[in-house]
């Protein structure tokens, strides 16, 4: 007869040791991290911006757009070199130094910078006969060429020569175009250096 197997014998457990027991997480635990997850989600779409129109497409068109673009006070100077460059610069040079034999420089000139009524003259009415220049005489005759633009446009060439190559003068506004326009009316003749002088 043979002998039954020994059974293995349980050790008692060592008061010692860290005991592991299960815990069951709290239903209303699991129910709070889900609404807080939920709840996030709905603020962060949202706050966000994703596919909102109000982000992606806040104007409806070109001229809305311009309507809200900052607004520069007085004339525009970048108008006012795209009519120098198209009209003036090829007499008077791009660098506003002039051209021997053709148009007196208008950086450093004195005419330039001065009287804002004597300026606003030349162009709109010409100018011949003889005429200093930082000391230099020129005797030649410039046509009204600016007799054909707006006010808006000869004021912005205006400014720009009188605030670019080193000038130094205040800026000269339509409004003054229009008056100068007024107050000379029709003046079918150029004037001339002391005509403009005598201008105050």
């Amino acid at each position: 007869m043979s002998a039954e197997p020994s059974q293995p014998v349980a050790a008692s457990p060592d008061p010692n040791e860290p005991a592991t027991s299960v815990t069951a997480i709290p239903v209303w635990l699991i129910v709070l991290v889900v609404m807080l997850l939920y709840g996030g989600a709905i603020y962060f779409d949202e706050c966000s911006g994703w596919f909102n129109p109000q982000v992606y497409e806040p104007y409806h068109s070109l001229a809305e757009i311009e309507l809200y673009q900052p607004k520069t006070e007085g004339p525009d100077l970048t108008r006012g070199k795209q009519v120098f460059e198209q009209i003036c610069a090829l007499c008077h040079g791009v660098d506003g130094a002039g051209k021997p034999g053709q148009a007196p420089p208008l950086a450093g000139s004195e005419w330039a910078t001065g009287n804002p009524e004597q300026m606003i003259r030349i162009p709109l009415y010409g100018l011949s006969g003889s005429v200093s220049v930082s000391g230099q005489s020129y005797n030649l005759s410039m046509p009204a060429m600016g007799a054909a633009l707006s006010a808006d446009d000869l004021s912005a060439v205006l400014t720009y020569i009188r605030s670019s190559w080193g000038n130094k003068a205040s800026a000269i506004t339509a409004e003054q175009v229009t008056a100068v326009k007024t107050k000379v009316g029709n003046h079918p003749q150029p004037f001339t250096a002391d005509e403009l002088k005598a201008v105050q």
